[in-house]
């Protein structure tokens, strides 16, 4: 280890960095500095020498170039027990930085904000910053690169341990996350480009336009280990891409219970997507990804209450999600359940304080956008799936069937009622694993029958488990029916409408069927498959 004896600090976010001066002062290292950090640093009181007395060339192009010059990046680049490269460094009379401390331009930041102009995201795109911080993440074995204040501290309680120097461990660790930096803002420069000119052949992070991206390229970030994965031998983590503006479950906050599971966000992520199909009160219970109790309510205590009726033993276990807040009553009745965790807008007071002796039990809160399709940008927001050796990726299904473009193909017109419930089916159905089949009422799910290799045992597993009367019911199916089978197996529970896709060769076999049974029959044509 070398000690170090010269650094460089140039930063955007000032956060800590007099702090960091003053220390970095008191282990007898020489400071230089550009622009306004030099500026900070000079008023605090600190000596600092300006990098353009090192280079004896002045900041130019209002502030464009100031710390591309050799005399910068030969004193970061340079080999320190490398013959040649110290030759060099002596003939030119370049002295050596050792740290080098900088965070970058708010490129990110200024996108973000409203009517941003073209002309003032280009002037916060950094080019001497990343070119110092991977000029010095590449020399890591004998220089620091420093870009996140908050290892400031750390930095500095090794250097004073280590009378200034750092052990090769930290100046890797800070070489990779250095070089993770530049990368995440680079992408978001392309992303931002990519909108911009609206290149297809222009890949960026997770989001497509018209057509999927010959690249893909993914800026992911740890945003918290999980306790472990689908099974407790296996390692998992959530992880958060800073490009993509999806909100969604992976930014809600925690505010009480246990560490969150793999399985606990998988749950969180399909009660959160199915209530936000609705703007009437509604509330789900999920398990295992399927729906198994959704209904509309008056309040937050109702909706639960029908919720639990759709399947009370299923219900044990699960994962509620809520699209309105959840006050003292609505509390007080979930509380009788044993249930993993529950999302919603927001928690009373007194409802914290009810589920607040609930230790292990986990609430979120999430703010509700109108619905769904407002979840998502101008922009189609990817879903990948690894397969081995691979990866699939497809757009969000985020289609929505508007009822009155449907088309009714049986001799029975749905009644208003019918109509009413077919579309809260045909909601539900969206989120049900393949085959799908949900029974409902107006504003109540009465069965599923979820991920069954036929779809006539979708069709019989979702009647059996229904809790609830099935008559005067309605039936959705996430795809066609191949078969009229489903068609007459249904009818034996007297429910009085469909609500599916259409597109099977026996099309028409299914629409007599369901004349001879009396029942109503509409097609969207649109299907629903979720593998």
């Amino acid at each position: 280890m070398r000690k170090i004896t010269r650094a460089l600090l140039s930063v955007s976010n000032k956060s800590g960095i007099i702090e960091l001066a003053e220390g970095l002062i008191g282990l007898g290292i020489e400071l230089i500095s550009t622009g306004g950090t030099a500026k900070a640093l000079k008023t605090a009181g600190f000596k600092v020498t300006d990098v353009a007395d090192i280079t004896g060339f002045p900041e130019i192009l209002d502030g464009r170039v100031k710390t591309l010059h050799p005399k910068i990046h030969g004193a970061i680049l340079a080999k320190r027990n490398n013959l040649e490269h110290e030759t060099t460094i002596k003939a030119q009379s370049i002295n050596y930085i050792d740290l080098v401390v900088v965070n970058l331009y708010p490129f990110r930041e200024t996108i973000s904000k409203e009517g941003v102009s073209l002309g003032e995201a280009i002037e916060n795109i950094d080019i001497g910053g990343p070119t110092m911080i991977r000029a010095a993440a590449k020399n890591y074995t004998d220089v620091a690169i420093v870009i996140d204040p908050q290892d400031y501290k750390m930095i500095l309680s090794e250097l004073t341990e280590n009378n200034g120097q750092l052990n090769q461990n930290t100046k890797q660790n800070l070489a990779a996350k250095a070089f993770a930096h530049t990368a995440l803002y680079d992408l978001a420069i392309a992303n931002y480009f990519t909108q911009l000119t609206n290149e297809k052949n222009i890949a960026f992070s997770g989001i497509v336009t018209d057509q999927m991206p010959k690249h893909l390229v993914l800026s992911l970030t740890q945003e918290q280990s999980l306790r472990y994965g689908e099974n407790p031998h296996q390692m998992a983590a959530l992880y958060v891409d800073s490009l993509v503006l999806e909100k969604g479950v992976a930014t809600a906050k925690q505010l009480q219970g246990k560490e969150l599971s793999y399985n606990n966000l998988l749950d969180l992520d399909a009660a959160w997507a199915l209530v936000s199909e609705f703007s009437e009160t509604a509330c789900v219970i999920i398990k295992h990804t399927n729906p198994c109790g959704v209904p509309f309510g008056k309040t937050a205590s109702e909706a639960f209450e029908l919720a639990r009726a759709t399947d009370p033993v299923s219900a044990f276990g699960g994962i509620i999600a809520f699209n309105v807040p959840i006050d003292k009553k609505a509390a007080q009745a979930i509380s009788a359940l044993f249930v993993e965790a529950i999302i919603a807008p927001d928690f009373s007071a007194e409802a914290q304080e009810i589920f607040a002796s609930k230790k292990n039990l986990r609430l979120l809160v999430k703010k509700q956008d109108t619905n769904i399709n407002s979840q998502i940008t101008s922009t189609n927001v990817v879903e990948i799936k690894h397969i081995s050796g691979g990866y699939l990726v497809q757009t969000k299904d985020t289609f929505q069937v508007l009822i009155e473009n449907t088309r009714v193909v049986t001799k029975n017109q749905p009644t208003e009622e019918q109509w009413a419930a077919l579309d809260f089916a045909w909601k539900i159905c969206k989120h049900v694993k393949s085959n799908a089949i949900v029974y409902a009422r107006q504003g109540q799910l009465i069965g599923v029958g979820a991920g069954q290799m036929s779809r006539i045992d979708s069709v019989c597993f979702g009647a059996t488990k229904a809790q609830l009367s099935l008559i005067d019911g309605v039936m959705a199916s996430d795809a066609f029916f191949p078969f009229r089978d489903s068609i007459d197996e249904a009818k034996k529970y007297r429910i009085s409408a469909i609500i599916q896709p259409g597109g099977s060769i026996r099309d028409r076999e299914v629409i007599d069927a369901a004349d001879e049974q009396g029942l109503a029959m509409v097609f969207t044509g649109v299907r629903h498959f979720k593998h």
